[in-house]
């Protein structure tokens, strides 16, 4: 992996300074360079949990992701980077209080002066900075987050918002490797359960907010207002390349 082309990809600072200030700056310029996209899935283009191709599609083509990609990519760079992380595997909690299927989000523990959770593959309710285990409340632009203890090893990500208070996922701390996510990458690319295989989702932070495209619906937080527009399919192609940067 070129680590100068990485960094460049997302504007993020080139030192090897391992440190949480650090940490953070690295996953906050990450969410906001670096699309959460499924464009290959709903153009049947097939997904391999290969670091290589991820780094072609991600750095070498400009494109997002969905958490392998995304979150396994930039595990490997953390790791390049001297911070001691790996993946951990994580079960979603939807908004309908259902669990979708089991152990099929990636995400990362990173250990510094205790371990953190770090995330940059979770769509619109990603926080924007290391969460501790320890039950610190961290607060962002999307509200307010810390985790949980559930189980021995086993924490909840919860977030407190305007809208209330839910859990996103629960997860493990045990090592994880990029093709522990096999089964779930498959799952998520095929199944009609998975939410990625229904229509296009591409959703990116910005400084005051974040853009997120569903379909042919866009949706912009800024500073705390939001507001939704319907698309034409000429709109949407417009958004796609000229917010988005994405050319497919």
């Amino acid at each position: 992996m070129d680590i100068q082309q990485y960094l460049t990809r997302f504007n993020a600072s080139v030192t090897k300074e391992v440190s949480l200030a650090r940490l953070a700056e690295l996953q906050g310029q990450h969410l906001q360079h670096i699309p959460f996209e499924n464009l290959d899935v709903i153009r049947k283009v097939p997904i391999y949990l290969n670091l290589q191709s991820i780094f072609s599609k991600i750095v070498q083509d400009k494109r997002g992701g969905y958490c392998y990609e995304l979150n396994g990519l930039f595990q490997s760079l953390l790791t390049a980077l001297d911070y001691d992380s790996h993946l951990v595997a994580a079960t979603v909690l939807r908004p309908n209080g259902q669990w979708a299927k089991a152990d099929t989000h990636a995400a990362i523990l990173v250990q510094l002066d205790q371990p953190y959770l770090v995330d940059v593959g979770f769509g619109a309710a990603t926080p924007r900075t290391p969460i501790p285990l320890d039950g610190t409340e961290k607060t962002d632009i999307n509200g307010t987050y810390k985790v949980m203890q559930a189980h021995i090893g086993t924490f909840d990500l919860i977030q407190e918002n305007e809208s209330g208070t839910r859990t996103l996922y629960r997860f493990h701390i045990d090592k994880k490797g990029l093709i522990d996510f096999h089964e779930g990458c498959v799952f998520n690319q095929v199944a009609k359960e998975s939410s990625f295989t229904h229509y296009d989702i591409v959703s990116r932070a910005t400084k005051t907010g974040r853009i997120t495209l569903a379909d042919r619906t866009l949706t912009v937080t800024d500073n705390g207002v939001q507001t939704t527009s319907e698309l034409s399919a000429e709109e949407k192609a417009s958004i796609l390349q000229d917010v988005f940067k994405l050319y497919v």
